[in-house]
């Protein structure tokens, strides 16, 4: 940029430089001020010194100069306007002034104040004195709310912050009023009852808070009016009790009842989950009669993960949905605390997400209830950047930072933001900023490690009082009668705790509402979850004709699609495997996945790379060599099949499985495949396996049928590319809770995961599959096409070569170390040694085992057999489970034990995986 502008008083340069760099490329792109000082010649002196005022140009005109300083004031209060904004009920003081917001900062002084100026629509006016734009500006950004959406690139979504924010606000009218105080006198009157009934139990109360109550309102009210067909709320604890009675719907009685303790600790509920971390199904009343479905998705401690799990929820009722409300008609809302939205990571993938093709769910909005405080860390010691909101920024969402004792404005941000979420379906985020009257829970004393905050707090009436005082000091209301609509709430509230008290005996309360699924939560006590319970015969194997209808769809691409040279030979492979008898398991798979369709059944397939899949195996998804347009094959299999949707994820586990898991929930009629890109990459996953996949059924009653395919073998890749970690899945296997398989045929794949999708709806479950590397085109782990078109699933694969008279030893085992023990059978030829497949690892399939190991003699060895350490994979779960079906002691043969998965050293790994595989026959 050659332009001297001799500007001074602070104008940022930055400022300057952007918006000359578009008058010179479009002149009609910036404000007209700028249009005149641009066009202004340029002075001799470059950037003159504060005191050389006269330096500004000879021939530059001063109104247009000093027009253009008002538009930079104007810019700067919309960039930091919120660092002004009384945003902070604890606050000793309002914010009075920024030293980079003031106008001496920008060269203009008092005497410029009733000077009228160039504003070029600011406020919706052409022109403005200086005193009424600084009215404007204060009242925008400056009061209760402070907004931040600078960040914005998208010149259209600025500006339509803008216009909202600069517009004037009116007052809420006596409808509203009397609204807000009916939202903020029901939130406070349920805390002070449970506070003074149940003394000493947690229930991380809303009190300082309430006007989340009012804001959740507001939204799903504003929700009603255009359309919105349901909404699903995931929070963590802190007010969950409270939405879930004042905006769920869920009865006082059964929320006593749940502090009562009333449940028969026989039934499977008696080992559910503490009150505040359960979901419910519900619907919200408006006050004025509008109605919307709205659910709160169950969740543990873990608290920002249920983020995910939510959107995975929208996601799959979105689609649900599609052909009435619009593809977006299920707004997402998250309610996060403020010390987990910076600190949590999962926040900033979930975020990532949030625009994504296999992910976007039309905008969520986002709700942080900003207590200023992290259990009992302050923000000094909680976060680096400056708001706990910053996160969203990387994203460009708006932000409002809104002062929770001023609910007149938490209201009109709420409208705002959920305007912007239909408008622009982009996320959005609201920072409620309030305080928590007790500690982290009531049983803590916060004025141990936050003295000074906790005097300030409990001298601080609730909002309800101030805004209640506020109305009676206006004279919009009376205080009889918001003494009156108190006194009321407070009584039925009574009368529903001693209705509870009545009770006579435990057991299921008044109203039954679990999160998750309508059905019963008593499977512990159903004999189909029994971990011996035969499954039930469910029809897998498919057609001939089927399956050439669903391989012809991988060499019939649109015409002059031009497939890539390297993938056309797979494709045209395929077409031959079913004449050759030589399945590979990439085709298994496609015949699984593209028969399911066909029976009308959806599939969801998401992971890192899962298209074309980590080894090059799969290719769900074509590109043409010459233009990049993609195809999918399996969509081209006629109108009568059902959708088939891959996804190439984000580089994410946590998040990404947190997704799948909720659309599993609320998608029971879809096969849902989450495929890690490495078997242990579910490592960043653990806190969904661990609080959803293995636990949610008897935590909450909570069905999912959400399958992992996790690639897992120890084949010399080191440590971090070997394990799926069998053990850790096997670890948490209980009470039928999940299926887990190392299936080493492609034919045996291809019927597991067909009796996934089509097994009893009412025993579905998650399935974790253990899937191949080097099986992936190893030539003897092939089917035939007989074996898909008769049979089923097997959970346990005889040796019909062995000579059960002269077998001495029997070796046990799953997945790929069957080949290799095979292998060194055939070249070594020891005939009295058989080898038996366990391809389902849980349920544990005693019964087939045990049948098998009859076969041979009394006296025969039998042994497990692993390539993993002795510490790891199956054997500490299948040891005793293989001793009881073969009546007799057993041995293991593995890896000595290790605190790594695998050796680094690839020629390491081939001289242990042979003196391994030797022991195995000595």
């Amino acid at each position: 940029m050659t332009q001297s502008y001799g500007l001074e008083f602070g104008l940022n340069e930055w400022l300057v430089d952007e918006q000359y760099e578009r008058y010179l490329h479009d002149p009609d792109s910036v404000d007209q001020a700028w249009r005149d000082f641009f066009a202004a010649p340029a002075t001799a002196t470059d950037r003159p010194g504060r005191d050389d005022t006269s330096a500004v140009g000879d021939d530059a005109d001063e109104s247009a100069v000093k027009a253009v300083r008002v538009a930079a004031l104007i810019h700067a209060y919309r960039v930091r306007g919120h660092l002004m904004a009384d945003t902070d009920p604890l606050a000793a003081e309002r914010r009075g002034s920024h030293p980079e917001l003031g106008i001496t900062a920008f060269g203009l002084g008092d005497e410029d104040l009733e000077r009228t100026f160039a504003v070029d629509g600011f406020a919706g006016r052409v022109t403005m004195s200086l005193r009424d734009v600084l009215r404007v500006l204060r009242e925008s950004y400056c009061r209760t709310v402070g907004t931040q959406y600078m960040h914005i690139q998208s010149s259209e979504e600025r500006r339509w912050v803008q216009q909202r924010i600069e517009s004037p606000h009116p007052g809420a009218d006596r409808a509203e009023q009397l609204q807000i105080l009916y939202r903020l006198g029901a939130a406070e009157a349920l805390e002070t009852f449970l506070h003074t009934k149940y003394v000493g139990q947690k229930r991380y109360s809303l009190e300082g808070g309430e006007s989340a109550i009012v804001l959740l309102d507001a939204l799903l009210h504003r929700s009603i009016t255009t359309g919105v067909r349901e909404a699903v709320i995931g929070m963590a604890h802190r007010g969950r009790l409270n939405v879930l009675a004042n905006i769920v719907g869920k009865s006082y009685a059964e929320i006593f009842h749940e502090f009562e303790d009333a449940v028969d600790i026989r039934s499977a509920q008696g080992s559910g989950d503490v009150k505040y971390h359960l979901g419910a199904e519900g619907t919200y009343r408006a006050l004025n009669g509008g109605t919307i479905a709205v659910s709160v998705v169950a969740n543990p401690s873990h608290l920002e993960i249920v983020g995910p799990v939510a959107q995975g929820v929208v996601r799959a009722k979105q689609e649900v949905a599609a052909g009435g409300g619009g593809p977006f008609a299920v707004l997402p809302v998250v309610v996060h605390g403020d010390a987990a939205f910076a600190g949590q990571g999962v926040v900033g993938e979930t975020l990532n997400m949030s625009q994504l093709p296999g992910y976007r769910t039309g905008g969520t909005v986002h709700l942080v209830i900003n207590n200023q405080l992290g259990f009992t860390t302050s923000p000094a010691h909680g976060r680096t950047s400056g708001y706990a909101t910053d996160v969203a920024r990387t994203i460009e969402a708006p932000i409002f930072h809104v002062n929770g004792d001023d609910p007149e404005a938490v209201v009109r941000i709420a409208r705002l933001a959920f305007d912007y979420r239909q408008a622009f379906h982009k996320d959005v985020v609201i920072d409620l900023i309030c305080y928590r009257r007790h500690g982290h829970s009531e049983v803590d004393d916060p004025s141990i490690t936050q003295p000074a905050m906790y005097d300030r707090i409990v001298a601080r009436p609730s909002v309800r009082k101030l805004y209640a005082e506020a109305l009676v000091r206006r004279g919009d209301i009376s205080e009889r009668q918001v003494e009156g609509a108190l006194r009321d709430y407070r009584e039925r509230l009574e009368r529903a705790f001693v209705e509870t008290r009545a009770l006579s005996a435990p057991g299921r309360s008044p109203e039954r509402i679990i999160a998750g699924d309508a059905e019963d939560a008593g499977y512990a006590e159903d004999a189909r979850y029994a971990e011996d319970a035969p499954a039930p015969h469910v029809p897998t194997a498919i057609t001939e004709a089927t399956a050439r209808h669903v391989i012809a769809s991988q060499t019939s691409p649109p015409q002059d699609f031009i497939v890539h040279p390297r993938v056309l030979p797979q494709l045209r492979r395929r077409a031959t495997m079913l004449d050759a008898g030589t399945i590979d398991w990439a085709t298994a798979e496609t015949l699984a996945l593209g028969s399911l369709l066909l029976d009308g059944v959806p599939v969801r397939l998401a992971g890192q790379d899962s298209r074309r899949g980590t080894f090059g195996q799969r290719h769900a998804v074509l590109t043409d060599r010459r233009t990049g347009l993609e195809y999918t094959p399996l969509s081209s299999l006629g109108a009568r099949a059902a959708d088939f949707a891959p996804y190439d994820s984000m580089l994410s586990e946590l998040a990404a499985l947190a997704f799948e898991y909720g659309y599993s929930l609320a998608r029971p009629d879809a096969l849902v495949l989450w495929e890690a890109q490495f078997g242990d990459f579910a490592n960043g996953a653990q806190t969904v396996v661990d609080e959803y996949i293995a636990s949610s059924e008897q935590k909450w009653g909570q069905r999912s049928g959400v399958t992992l395919l996790l690639p897992h073998g120890l084949e010399g890749q080191g440590p971090d590319h070997s394990s799926a970690r069998v053990e850790r899945f096997l670890q948490l296997c209980a009470r039928g809770n999940m299926s887990v398989a190392m299936p080493s045929l492609p034919g045996n794949y291809f019927h597991l995961l067909r009796q996934q999708a089509l097994g009893e709806r009412g025993r579905r479950r998650p399935l974790i599959v253990f899937t191949p590397k080097s099986m992936l085109r190893s030539k003897a782990a092939t089917s035939t096409a007989a074996e898909l078109t008769t049979g089923a699933f097997r959970a346990v694969l005889p040796d019909e070569t062995a000579d059960t008279t002269r077998t001495g030893r029997v070796l046990v085992c799953s997945g790929k170390v069957f080949y290799d023990l095979d292998a060194y059978r055939r070249s070594a030829n020891p005939s009295d040694t058989a080898i038996v497949r366990v391809e389902r690892l849980y349920p544990f399939p005693e019964r087939e085992l045990s049948a098998e190991l009859a076969r041979f003699p009394a006296d025969a060895e039998v042994r497990w057999v692993q390539e993993e350490p002795e510490n790891q994979g199956a054997w500490t779960f299948v040891g005793p489970r293989v001793r009881r079906s073969a009546n007799r002691p057993i041995g293991c043969v593995s890896r000595p034990p290790a605190p790594a998965p695998a050796v680094g050293s690839a020629r390491r790994h081939a001289a242990e995986q042979k003196d391994l595989v030797a022991s195995a026959f000595r």
